[in-house]
């Protein structure tokens, strides 16, 4: 089974299995897609229409098919490759290892944000960013400019202590866990790391950063740890409501992918704090 790792943890043989990986499904045009997707669906998501990706109970299960369909779409390039995960609780500044020249690069200059060590650099040839929001080709980012801090281990605590899933009107305005962990309300967890990483990051084509794999991975396992700390609270709505996701419809773009589908991820993968078999 897939064993997603703490990116802290990697090997250098390990980082560079997964950044090859990523060079070439950018290669390939598939990693564009994935772009493509993304922002289709938050553009579309609003407090006031039928969203999906974003402000929505279905932002958890949205987001968790979407990184097993890129992490299959890595593993047909290697199959050893998994997505690693990002504790921003604990790695929490420009020099933790992550932005080493050797995983995905560092801050962007001041004068652009333009990226400039590491395989994701516009210069070395191998990361033009295709889809764009403006007409720079080049990743782009801005540590600990928009935000100076990120999400604490004492704030993800207290939001994974809140013992509702989700709760009416089902959108940014709404409490519960969810919309805290979305960042939307309270403490603002997953928002503001999107904000402290600047540049692509912080616009609907956030995965032309491949940090966002590595983010929202992380997000899908703090979900992951609040679904074992409250085993009997439900995903909400069930049924019946209009303009969001109950537990049994389809998401799109899948035609054949509901929430239910999504609750349990050890049917797709381990995270390293746990076991590896189901």
């Amino acid at each position: 089974m897939t064993v997603r790792k703490n990116q802290a943890t990697l090997t250098p043989a390990e980082k560079r299995a997964f950044t090859s990986a990523l060079v070439e499904l950018k290669r390939t045009g598939g990693y564009d897609r994935f772009v493509t997707t993304h922002n289709g669906f938050i553009m579309s998501d609003t407090d006031s229409s039928d969203r999906v990706g974003h402000r929505s109970p279905s932002f958890l299960p949205w987001h968790r098919r979407f990184l097993i369909e890129f992490e299959t779409a890595l593993q047909r390039i290697d199959p050893t490759v998994a997505l690693p995960y990002w504790d921003w609780t604990a790695d929490r500044t420009s020099r933790s290892s992550l932005w080493a020249a050797d995983f995905l690069g560092g801050t962007g200059r001041a004068r652009d944000g333009q990226v400039m060590d590491g395989p994701f650099a516009y210069a070395a040839g191998k990361w033009p960013v295709n889809v764009r929001v403006d007409g720079r080709s080049y990743l782009r980012r801005a540590l600990g400019t928009g935000v100076a801090e990120l999400p604490t281990k004492a704030e993800v605590d207290s939001v994974l202590a809140m013992a509702v899933y989700d709760a009416a009107p089902w959108n940014s305005a709404s409490n519960g866990f969810r919309n805290n962990l979305e960042g939307w309300r309270g403490v603002n967890l997953h928002n503001r790391v999107h904000v402290w990483v600047g540049g692509q990051m912080g616009t609907g084509v956030s995965p032309n950063d491949p940090v966002f794999w590595m983010h929202h991975a992380y997000v899908d396992k703090l979900w992951a740890e609040w679904q074992a700390k409250h085993p009997q609270s439900p995903y909400l709505p069930a049924a019946g409501t209009p303009d969001v996701v109950d537990l049994h419809d389809t998401m799109r773009p899948w035609n054949d992918v509901t929430p239910a589908d999504m609750l349990d991820h050890r049917r797709f993968y381990a995270f390293d704090t746990e076991p590896a078999s189901v």
